[in-house]
């Protein structure tokens, strides 16, 4: 038997080591500078040719995946590292420090990141028939998983539309996208997917908790009357709040507040007005009197000590924070 499992075992890494090869070559030939790019709706590619300083964000449902180096996630107290034989799935919108450990001009970090959209998620449930979890378990935010050869596959033939023909890819995209959260919900994580795409449970509230404390971050926290809009005793909203975030609702304000209303931690040079190839628009400079529209300004960067990388502008749906170094 154990002969017979020898030849098996040795072409399931082998596919896999092709697999990440592949990976690494169809990412580094989208994107060929260091920085960010969305070559597809719901797809980000990154690129570092060094490793990083801690860099704060706002996380979303997705699911990542690095193709070369390795990179670690801070989440309160817990942290998360994960690299080519990991993936890593986020469900909520929560503050993070992230930092690429492992990268270099030779062999650069090359990641992507695919976010899961619910509505698909449940899609995808319903059509696979997946049963809707039972009972209201809260489920971490963040968690790390190995990835196998079948995940990792379709992961190389989504990036892989990126260099299909247009009507090629137009028709197969969606066909793959489906099946990576296929995977993913008959995957070690399938229960943490299932619990945020079924309305109702206690992960969903935590989200319903989550978007109103983004919202009204600079507004006195008032424990008592979110819990009971969702239904909940003040202590059971404490307990789920920090089983699904790792921090309780004071922390997660502050650090909201952090994001929004940056201290200055070292000052850039932002040159206006022309954005950088990314797409991202370019932050308007705040003018005074006797000053030229357009000329470059000294800024403060928000997001770890000598950056020395302007501060530009995500889209609406971005964090903002510095080009190149956001992502999974």
């Amino acid at each position: 038997m154990e002969l017979m499992d020898h030849p098996a075992s040795k072409r399931g890494a082998r596919r896999m080591q092709d697999g990440r090869e592949e990976l690494v070559e169809r990412i580094a030939r989208a994107i060929r500078e260091d920085g960010a790019v969305v070559p597809l709706e719901g797809l980000r590619l990154n690129r570092s040719s060094s490793p990083t300083g801690p860099v704060h964000s706002v996380s979303r449902p997705s699911f990542c995946v690095i193709a070369q180096g390795s990179k670690e996630v801070l989440l309160g107290a817990d942290r998360y590292r994960y690299d080519p034989s990991r993936y890593l799935i986020a469900i909520a919108e929560l503050p993070v420090v992230g930092q690429i450990t492992e990268a270099s001009k030779e062999r650069p970090y090359l990641s992507l990141r695919f976010d899961l959209d619910p509505a698909l998620v449940g899609s995808v449930m319903v059509e696979a028939g997946h049963p809707e979890p039972q009972g209201h378990t809260a489920v971490r935010a963040f968690e790390v998983s190995p990835l196998d050869a079948g995940l990792l596959d379709a992961v190389v033939r989504l990036v892989g539309l990126l260099d299909a023909p247009a009507e090629e890819a137009r028709f197969l995209r969606p066909l793959v996208t489906r099946e990576i959260v296929f995977r993913l919900l008959a995957g070690e994580q399938g229960d943490r997917l299932r619990q945020i795409a079924v309305l109702g449970g206690h992960s969903h509230r935590i989200a319903r908790a989550l978007e109103r404390l983004r919202k009204d971050f600079d507004q006195p926290l008032r424990i008592e009357e979110i819990a009971r809009e969702l239904g909940m005793s003040v202590s059971g909203f404490h307990h789920h709040f920090r089983a699904v975030t790792a921090m309780s609702p004071l922390q997660f304000q502050k650090r909201m507040r952090l994001q929004e209303r940056p201290v200055v931690s070292c000052s850039v040079r932002i040159s206006t007005p022309r954005a950088p190839a990314t797409g991202w628009a370019t932050p308007t400079p705040r003018t005074s009197p006797g000053s030229t529209r357009g000329s470059s300004e000294r800024r403060p960067c928000a997001m770890w000590n000598g950056c020395g990388k302007p501060l530009w502008k995500a889209p609406p749906s971005e964090p903002l924070s510095c080009p190149g170094l956001r992502g999974p």
